[in-house]
């Protein structure tokens, strides 16, 4: 290209003008040939193109319409007691035998919460075959493409501190086993590797499968592990074993301990605002001394990244251009196993299968009762079409905050660009706030729902089906849709659920991790 200019240097020079103009115009008629093409790259339609709100007439009303203060008071309260406390110590936990059958290696695959999930119930396998467990390899995730370790993103010591009367742990093998590595299972079949493990595998499974191979080679690895351990038919001790890891144990490394507390000190004492607000609403006298009252806020989880959109093969509104570029990351990432779902948009849509946009779950929220008064904090890796989605939500909540806005870049150093450890704080934060609200049912709603349940902390859970059908109604009054949504989530703000059948001791903790009060 550089030799074509510069042989026809000798041109007009109002040729070498529209020449000039065409270069600096080329990127943005045809900007996919300038975007990375990575699992992580933006597409066409989410760096290009302004979406339109699709709910127009609800937005308006909803940007017009206040609360009453009996509305807000009504959503800050606190959950009743339900009945229920945390019970993790069973009278019966069998004492930690002093001769281990092997050592039990597990490779995590997933984000954050699945690598979670899955650590829990390495502890308990371990605890069913008598193993000492080396801490967990965590995948590196090939969406997120985050390497982070397991004493990257928790206390490591005191993981086995909580769990040294329970179970054996180990940081790393010692000498006689260092061969047992990631690439060591990767290059060939390995006797000492278990790929066959299923879904929701028994206790039984284990000590027929796994402890012959613990017993003849000293140590067994199996890979893949996520969710390969049954939530039902298990001893009390290996239920309540399986709460105690995830509500006690796992405990984030002090950097992000530290950086959580000062973005949810910030969210509660916001700098600048004493002067702003009435001094009778914002301050109370203590000896003499003026403190700022804390203020309530709402962590949203906005799980509305591309991985989420592709997957649910639904339509958000970007037309021909966001319809191919999620179709392409589709098959870039699951190739066959992601295809086009066989419903149509409405279909999905009212069965509930389509996350929220922002612009949703901001009309939910405004439906709820909160304003723009409300302190929102975003929590979200990656946002699909960035800005242009979340303007509407900030037009409603224009106090949101994420951690750019409440941290500096030296505050966010350790953690920048990490998934992993970005999510980490967000769900520490998650669980500091006054009530949550997950976007679309995933691993980190699941996560939080269920350790908040344990504490008995507010959360609400999203009606979907009800959402997508109210959504589809494009001729529906603001008054409509605020009463559908009032009724539609009165038991959905945290009140508790006893896990059924194969449903996740994670989600839904009691009656296995908790007693009658």
């Amino acid at each position: 290209m550089r030799f074509h200019y510069q042989s026809h240097y000798h041109q007009p020079l109002k040729g070498e003008a529209i020449a000039g103009l065409f270069l600096l115009l080329f990127p943005v008629l045809l900007p996919c040939l300038f975007t990375p093409f990575t699992y992580a790259s933006p597409s066409t339609f989410s760096e290009w193109n302004v979406i339109k709100p699709r709910h127009l007439s609800l937005l308006r009303s909803a940007l017009e319409g206040k609360s009453s203060n009996g509305e807000q008071s009504d959503l800050w309260t606190p959950l009743a007691d339900q009945g229920w406390r945390p019970c993790l110590e069973s009278v019966n936990t069998p004492s930690l035998p002093q001769n281990s059958e092997g050592y039990l290696q597990v490779f995590l695959d997933g984000g954050l919460n699945q690598q979670r999930m899955g650590i829990c119930d390495a502890v308990a396998v371990a605890k069913i075959l008598n193993a000492t467990l080396v801490i967990p390899y965590l995948e590196v995730n090939p969406v997120w493409q985050d390497s982070s370790s397991f004493m990257d993103i928790y206390d490591v010591d005191h993981f086995i501190n909580v769990l040294k009367d329970d179970v054996s742990i180990v940081k790393e093998l010692p000498d006689e086993f260092s061969w047992s590595t990631r690439e060591y299972y990767a290059t060939a079949i390995r006797a000492t590797r278990i790929k066959r493990a299923p879904v929701h595998a028994s206790a039984n499974w284990y000590l027929e499968n796994v402890l012959p191979v613990l017993q003849s080679y000293g140590i067994a690895a199996i890979s893949p592990f996520s969710h390969r351990l049954s939530f039902d038919n298990l001893p009390s001790e290996i239920q309540q074993l399986r709460c105690k890891v995830n509500f006690k144990a796992l405990v984030f490394v002090p950097h992000i301990r530290a950086l959580g507390d000062a973005i949810v000190h910030r969210l509660r004492y916001p700098p600048g605002e004493t002067e702003a607000l009435s001094s009778d609403y914002l301050r109370v006298t203590t000896d003499q001394n003026d403190k700022q009252r804390p203020q309530k806020f709402v962590v949203l989880h906005l799980r509305f990244d591309k991985d989420m959109a592709a997957h649910s093969a639904c339509d958000f509104g970007g037309g021909k251009a966001e319809k191919l570029a999620l179709a392409k990351y589709r098959q870039t990432i699951w190739g066959g196993r992601v295809l086009n779902s066989q419903f149509t948009d409405e279909e999905l849509r009212s069965q509930g299968r389509c996350p929220l946009t922002p612009e949703e779950i901001g009309l939910l929220l405004a439906a709820l009762g909160f304003d723009n008064s409300t302190r929102l904090y975003l929590a979200s890796h990656k946002v699909y079409g960035g800005e242009a989605r979340i303007s509407t939500l900030r037009e409603l909540f224009p106090l949101m905050e994420n951690k750019k806005s409440l941290a500096s870049s030296e505050e966010r150093a350790r953690i920048k660009g990490k998934a992993s450890l970005l999510a980490a704080v967000d769900y520490y934060v998650g669980m500091h706030s006054d009530i949550f609200v997950s976007a679309s049912p995933g691993n980190m709603h699941n996560a939080l729902v269920g350790h908040r349940t344990f504490e008995n902390m507010k959360t609400i859970r999203p009606n979907m089906a009800l959402l997508g059908q109210l959504f589809l109604d494009k001729n529906i009054t603001w008054l409509e849709f605020r009463q559908a949504v009032a009724e539609g989530h009165q038991n959905r703000q945290g009140q508790l659920k006893l896990r059924k059948p194969k449903q996740s001791i994670y989600t839904y903790p009691a009656p296995d991790c908790m007693c009658r009060a």
